[in-house]
């Protein structure tokens, strides 16, 4: 039998331009963001302001981790302790982390078949809090027109968790742009790798002058290239706490050249994609992701689903796949393992079951895409899964609804 040999977890080399910015960086000495002399311009500011021109943002400020945006988000649109926040509740543990952390209490909104916010039952839970932290797990995007304008009608402000959709968009327009903030995240196994790092964006100059004082500048908010002007600060600059989560220099230099080279990038993640998604056609049992036109994806993770299957037959897939090299993550194991959980797995938060997303989520099985493997690697994992899932599936084809078991 065929078997895959690579690392489902080896990211591309950093650029050699890159190596080169955060080696004079290191030879500077001047990692913080603030440690400038006259006339110089640092590392973090510069990023800011191009990913604000990249983005089309009014303005953008670079933090320590994605989560770190997340929570400065949250805070910089005046969520506090005792608040509900309404987010999906198919999304990865940093944030309802972030929402915790802010002492706020996450609401959770049911996935769809196509793993994006059910729009109905966002609907019928709007009115349970005035903000939405819509997660756009995995990359895939919900029908954005629609979610504005529900947000808009009921008077929800919306933060866009962009972590897995950095070059995305719907109709158009790039995720994060739609709400008032985009968080992005600059971790390893994101679209862009400075190892740890987050980006917030956003159009309101309040919201992120609350967020550049609250990421720790002091009163150095004017070192900011893409900052609103000095007077967004004025009433603000005393009344805001310092919860440091700055960037360094060091990691803005590492990604100022990927950021240069996102484009690109993307079109190389969805080339291998596309010929995944292409391989697994017509496996019995086996549901794709159907990705609406409107929806730019930028697809660095691949999802699909085993609808109603039993917890063995499950199970065996996975370990029949992993015996030949393919590493599939199963989001409705009982119990969480490495990033994989559910709503239901995270103690801290209130939450109450929701049938019809239970049973997506049972089915969710997700596997990371890198750029390491070859378009002739994802033709052969696709004929691995491919493979599997029928053998599987085929142990018992006559049982009710198609479900599978183990021989």
């Amino acid at each position: 039998m065929e078997r895959f040999t690579g690392s489902f977890t080896q990211q591309e080399p950093i650029p050699e331009e890159a190596i080169a910015a955060a080696l004079r960086v290191l030879q500077s000495g001047r990692l913080h963001r603030y440690n400038t002399i006259p006339g110089e311009v640092a590392e973090a500011a510069l990023l800011e302001e191009e990913f604000a021109a990249q983005t089309g943002a009014s303005y953008c400020l670079a933090v320590a981790s994605g989560g770190y945006a997340l929570a400065c988000a949250l805070r910089a649109v005046g969520v506090g302790p005792g608040d509900r926040v309404l987010t999906n509740a198919f999304t990865l543990a940093p944030v309802p982390g972030a929402i915790a952390s802010v002492g706020a209490v996450p609401v959770f909104v049911g996935v769809t078949e196509g793993l994006v916010i059910d729009l109905e039952d966002l609907a019928a839970k709007a009115d349970q809090a005035r903000v939405l932290m819509l997660s756009h797990m995995r990359g895939h995007i919900c029908d954005m027109d629609a979610l504005m304008a529900l947000c808009a009608a009921r008077g929800i402000t919306v933060i866009e968790d962009c972590a897995h959709t950095m070059g995305a968009g719907w109709a158009g327009r790039l995720t994060g742009r739609w709400g008032t903030v985009g968080c992005f995240s600059t971790q390893t196994y994101k679209h862009a790798n400075s190892g740890e790092g987050g980006l917030l964006i956003s159009d309101d100059a309040e919201v992120m002058a609350r967020a550049i004082l609250l990421s720790g500048s002091y009163m150095l908010y004017d070192r900011h290239r893409a900052a609103p002007p000095p007077e967004a600060f004025a009433d603000l600059r005393l009344q805001t706490p310092n919860i440091s989560g700055r960037m360094d220099n060091l990691r803005a230099a590492i990604l100022r050249p990927q950021l240069r080279d996102l484009a690109r990038q993307c079109a190389r993640w969805n080339d291998r994609y596309r010929v995944l998604d292409a391989g697994l056609a017509g496996v019995p049992g086996l549901t794709r992701v159907a990705r609406p036109e409107a929806e730019g994806f930028v697809a660095s993770s691949y999802q699909f689903l085993l609808l109603d299957w039993q917890d063995d037959a499950i199970r065996a897939v996975i370990a029949r796949c992993a015996a030949r090299g393919v590493e599939l993550k199963w989001f409705g194991a009982p119990e969480p393992v490495a990033f994989t959980s559910r709503y239901d797995s995270w103690g801290y938060v209130p939450s109450e079951p929701m049938p019809a997303t239970d049973r997506v989520l049972y089915g969710i099985l997700d596997m990371r895409l890198p750029l390491t493997f070859s378009l002739e690697d994802c033709a052969l994992i696709a004929r691995i899964i491919r493979a599997e899932v029928s053998a599987v599936f085929q142990g018992d084809l006559s049982a009710p609804g198609g479900v599978a078991r183990v021989e």
